[in-house]
């Protein structure tokens, strides 16, 4: 049995086992649109099977908002499926739906007139597209030429950082976010660790924010990186075909293990 093997084995048979995933380019292609976003259709199925396995909790942890998780995601009202959205600053529980968050009122207003700002100084800019986000904004540059890429992330790093210098900072795969909120996916991963009370954490991501996560796992824990780039992950995939035979294989010897 290889490091690897023995490692997917260890989280497959742990007590309680929270499986968080980072949904774009883990269990989603990256697209040009980020609203088309879909699982792939053996992400979806061994999500689902993982999801109904005994002492099993499946969450998506991601940078995008609440409402927008759910719409890419497909997720219903009666899912099993955790959500934390807004990098861990918004969750949503099965069985009693999105938690309430602080009344952040002067917070909100300056959002607002940024995303309002942002939207209108970059509306010329080819293959641009600003997404507002619950506690911030993103600047999507996929679509643009590199020129252009450069130009507007020099263009709103100035605004936000006249108007809002305290607001947090992130980069990822063709966006640049700011936030107001300065949660991060290693702390939902802690709050979800906490929430369902797992022995361990099998975490996976394909970019920068999943970085924070994949550092804070510990020894009973499994991080896997999908994709390249320098990471913290104890193990790493190509592609998301090749992380789903992971949950599979998961799912098989959780399968078995409970049985």
């Amino acid at each position: 049995m290889t490091a690897a093997d023995a490692a997917v084995e260890a989280a497959a048979t742990t007590d309680t086992l929270l499986v968080a995933l980072d949904f774009d380019g883990t269990l989603s292609p990256l697209v040009d649109q980020p609203m088309s976003a879909r699982m792939t259709p053996a992400a979806r199925a061994v999500i689902d099977e993982l999801s109904a396995l005994p002492r099993t909790v499946v969450a998506l942890v991601s940078g995008r908002s609440l409402g927008h998780l759910r719409e890419i995601a497909e997720h219903t009202d009666d899912s099993p499926v955790w959500l934390a959205g807004s990098h861990g600053a918004q969750f949503w529980v099965p069985g009693a739906g999105v938690e309430s968050t602080p009344d952040d009122t002067a917070d909100l207003a300056l959002r607002d007139r940024l995303q309002q700002e942002v939207t209108a100084r970059t509306s010329g800019m080819g293959g641009v597209w600003i997404e507002p986000k619950e506690y911030g904004l993103g600047v999507h540059t996929r679509t643009a030429d590199a020129e252009t890429a450069r130009a507007v992330r020099e263009l709103v790093d100035g605004l936000v950082a006249g108007a809002a210098p305290t607001w947090r900072r992130r980069t990822g795969h063709d966006i640049l976010e700011f936030a107001f909120r300065h949660e991060g996916k290693d702390s939902a991963i802690a709050r979800l660790r906490d929430r369902v009370g797992a022995s361990a954490v099998l975490f996976a991501g394909d970019d920068v924010t999943d970085e924070d996560a994949l550092r804070s796992l510990g020894a009973e824990d499994l991080g896997v990186r999908v994709g390249g780039g320098e990471t913290a992950a104890s193990l790493r995939v190509d592609d998301i075909d090749a992380f789903v035979a992971v949950l599979e294989a998961v799912a098989r010897l959780r399968r078995a293990h409970s049985g």
